[in-house]
Parts: structure tokens; C-alpha cells; sequence
């Protein structure tokens, strides 16, 4: 039979009452000494001394015992398979002990630990400038306020997947003939011409909206699908101004950097809906499983416009795989991020080098495939791939970028990328090295934030934050 435990139960409800372990042990019928014993952990109660309790007190510590006792090592169990203890996990006897002999102690370690993981969360939602008490723990950029927007909606936004079918509705032309259609659509509605001018005349700029002269210049840097993005985009700030004024009133975004940051994300959010409509792209998706080469050129847009535009796909009942999207310069800093995910992107630092999107560079144009595990246990499919961004001189070249798509994994067998990949190494990564609790990864950049291992002056780890 199972013996039961119940010291620190007892002990707290002798000081409730005021007594002393002499005037308990006269009222329950039992030694001073026994008592003592029972409080320490030494004795299990027995079903007589329990009944007594019953009876004096009006408490059956059966009931206590069993569902307490469960809850609490089912927390345990689970909270030692944090990361965190990789390298001293107790075993289930260990708990067992611990439970019966430290139970105080026991909710103390729990209690921390989720104070830990609070902690950790908040530095995950620093970027979250509408808190109530109005005070981030660091500066949010304007980029990062539009992503938590974003990411509140899911990214996706269906009154401007409503304004983009209105659009491409009043347009009625072939894909081939957009960019022409796109010119007379701004001279005629709009007033505005369209012009290709030197890359000099715009100072390395892509495109601008000369006021004065009502003329778009677009940079001849621009290959034809980003002209016509460029096109669309601004007729999209132009023609659904009053749409735009609506989500961005919704979004509580109040700087006025931020706002103007927002406008120009939703005008691209837009431009990528009328380009690729909703239902036609998500079926040559599906079809195609997620080939991102195919999608783009069968829609006339850029391989990184088709991504933008999978990581949309979230309408109730017509929902494509959730993405995420990240896109990040050659020194792995972060330049673009939309997420549809329970993912966490990096906003402050670079992402992390684990992740292969980093490799992507030395394998330029070709699809780097990866399965990766977060510090929660959540495991990803991720692929990466360079793009190239518009070459103005001989003193600009190789602007490269690349970008990783990521998604569940149980989402990874509708993704053509991943296949031949069964039981392929799921690589544990972070979401940077600043707040990652990996301790031992010989990738670390950083020392952790929060719970720092101590540096150990007598042995040398796989780097100088790990010993």
C-alpha cells in the first residue's frame, strides 16, 4: 500500500489553529514526538490518525493528498524537461522525493520557474508599445509595432483582399498587359503619368511620387515585376485611402513614424493581393506544393512577392499552410519579417546562426531545406534561399539577401521542399543568443539575459559563455 505523506499540510494547519505540536498531538491522540515525525516527513500517516483528523479538524487529507500530490508531479515533470536542466534532469524518483520531503520547496522551484518563463515572454513581446502601463522594456521601432499588428491579425486582412478582387475586376486584362493597363489606369483615374527615368535622377532610390509634375518616376534599376508592383502599390495608396485610414485607426499604432511605416506595409499587402489573387493563388499553391519559383513566375512577381504573399493566406475557410517569413542581410540582421505563426522572429539582434538560412548565402538561388526544434519543444520546417536586390553600378554589386519560409511541421509533407527529408536532424535552435536558454550551443554570440551559467575560471567550454 502507498504510503501518504502529509508534514507540511499538518504543520500549516497547526499554526492556523495556534497550537502547539503538544496541544495537537493531545487533541489527535497521539505523542508530541509523532507529531513532530509526521511534520518532518519521517512518519506516514496512518488511516486511524487520518480518521481522527477528520473528526477533530473536519479535514480528509485523502482527498488533498491524492489530487494535489498528482497536479504537483505532473508540473514537475513537465517543468524539468525545460532545456534549462539538460545536463542535471532529476529522474522520477527524485521528484517522488522531493514532493514528499521539500514539498515548500517543491512550490518555491515552480513558482520560479514560471516567473522565468514570464520573464522570458516578456522579452519575446518587447517590442509591444501599447502595454497598459505604457512602459516597454526597450524601444519599440516603428517596424517592429507594424509586425505585432500584423501578427494580431494573423496577417491577413480581408478588407484589402476585398479592395484588391474590386481592382482586379475593373482591370479585366491579361498578366502580360498589366504594366500598360497599370499607366493609362493612373493617367485616367488619377491624373498621373508614369515615367522610367536614369537610376542617377532618383539617387539610388526605386520610386517616387512627384507631386508638382503628377508623375510617378520609376527607377530603370527596376526589373518589370517590381515596376508593376511599384504601380500597384501606389494606386493602391491613392484609390483606397479611406480603406487604409480604417485599419491603421484600428491598429493603435499612434507614432506617427509608425503609422506611416503601417501605410506603406498595407499598400505592399495590397499590391501583392492584386497581383496574386486569393483563390487563384492559393489552388496553384496547393497544386504545386508551395513551389515558390512556379507561383512566381505563373503570377509575373519576384520569388520573395510570392513568399510575402503565402505567409496571407489565412482566411476563414480557405486557409493555406501558416508561414513565416524572415529576411536577412549578409551580417544576419534581421530586415523583414511577417509571421501567420506561433513562431517567434527575432526583432532586436540577428536571428539565430543555427538557423540555415545563414548557409543559404554560400549556395546562392538554391532552396536550403531544415528542420529546427525552439527551446519549447515546438519543432518547424524552414527553407531558405537567397534573392538578389536591383544593381545600379559596378560599385553596388552583389546586394544579396536571403529569405526563410517556415511553417509547423506538421505542415511539412504539403511543402514540396521537404521531400526525401524523413528522419532527417531536427536542429535545435533559438530565437537570438540574447534570450536563448541553451547554455551549451557552441554557436553563442552572447550571454544569456536571463539565467546566466557563471563562468568558471578553472574550464574552458565551447565558448566563453559556457563552462
Amino acid at each position: 500500500m502507498q504510503k501518504t505523506f502529509i508534514g507540511p499540510h499538518l504543520r500549516r494547519l497547526r499554526l492556523e489553529r495556534g497550537e502547539t505540536q503538544a496541544q495537537m498531538g493531545k487533541a489527535l491522540g497521539i505523542s508530541t514526538s509523532y507529531v513532530n515525525l509526521l511534520e518532518k516527513n519521517e512518519r506516514s500517516v496512518s488511516a486511524a490518525v487520518m480518521l481522527r483528523l477528520f473528526e477533530t479538524y473536519g479535514v480528509d487529507w485523502r482527498d488533498i493528498a491524492e489530487d494535489e500530490d498528482t497536479t504537483v508531479l505532473a508540473d514537475l515533470r513537465a517543468t524539468v524537461q525545460d532545456p534549462l536542466f539538460d545536463s542535471r534532469r532529476p529522474d522520477l524518483a527524485q521528484l517522488r522525493a522531493a514532493q514528499v520531503h521539500s514539498p515548500e520547496l517543491v512550490a518555491c522551484f515552480l513558482q520560479l520557474h514560471r516567473a522565468y518563463l514570464a520573464a522570458t515572454d516578456r522579452l519575446l513581446s518587447v517590442t509591444d508599445a501599447s502595454r497598459e502601463d505604457g512602459d516597454g522594456l526597450l524601444a519599440s521601432s516603428p517596424e517592429a509595432v507594424v509586425h505585432d499588428y500584423f501578427r494580431r491579425k494573423r496577417n491577413h486582412f480581408a478588407e484589402l483582399e476585398t479592395a484588391a478582387e474590386t481592382f482586379c475586376e475593373g482591370l479585366c486584362i491579361a498578366p502580360d498587359d498589366l504594366y500598360p493597363a497599370l499607366k493609362a489606369r493612373l493617367r485616367d483615374r488619377l491624373g498621373l503619368m508614369v515615367r522610367v527615368v536614369p537610376v542617377d535622377d532618383l539617387r539610388q532610390g526605386l520610386r517616387e511620387h512627384d507631386e508638382s509634375r503628377r508623375e510617378i518616376l520609376l527607377s530603370e534599376g527596376l526589373d518589370h515585376p517590381n515596376r508593376v508592383f511599384q504601380l500597384v502599390h501606389v494606386a493602391g495608396l491613392m484609390e483606397q485611402r479611406a480603406t487604409l485610414d480604417a485599419l491603421l485607426e484600428q491598429s493603435g499604432i499612434t507614432d506617427p513614424q509608425g503609422l506611416s511605416r503601417c501605410r506603406v506595409e498595407l499598400a505592399n499587402y495590397f499590391a501583392a493581393a492584386v497581383l496574386m489573387p486569393y483563390d487563384r493563388f492559393l489552388a496553384e499553391a496547393r497544386a504545386s506544393k508551395y513551389d515558390f519559383d512556379h507561383l512566381a513566375i505563373r503570377f509575373g512577381v519576384s520569388f520573395e512577392q510570392a513568399c510575402h504573399r503565402a505567409t496571407t493566406l489565412q482566411r476563414s475557410g480557405a486557409q493555406g499552410v501558416p508561414f513565416f517569413f524572415l529576411r536577412i542581410d549578409k551580417a544576419g540582421n534581421v530586415t523583414k519579417r511577417f509571421n501567420a505563426t506561433d513562431f517567434h522572429l527575432a526583432e532586436h539582434g540577428g536571428a539565430c546562426p543555427r538557423l540555415d538560412v545563414h548557409t543559404s548565402f554560400r549556395t546562392p538561388g538554391r532552396i536550403v531545406p531544415q528542420f529546427v526544434e525552439m527551446p519549447d519543444s515546438s519543432q518547424f520546417f524552414v527553407f531558405s534561399r537567397t534573392v538578389d536586390r536591383p544593381t545600379f553600378t559596378r560599385h553596388s554589386q552583389d546586394l544579396r539577401l536571403a529569405v526563410a519560409m517556415g511553417c509547423a511541421i506538421e505542415h511539412a509533407a504539403e511543402i514540396g521542399y521537404s521531400e526525401g527529408l524523413t528522419g532527417a536532424r531536427v536542429t535545435p535552435i533559438g530565437i537570438n543568443c540574447r534570450i536563448c536558454p541553451r547554455a551549451s550551443c557552441d554557436q553563442r554570440a552572447h550571454q544569456a539575459a536571463i539565467l546566466a551559467t557563471p563562468v568558471d575560471e578553472r574550464r574552458r567550454g565551447a565558448t566563453r559563455y559556457e563552462t
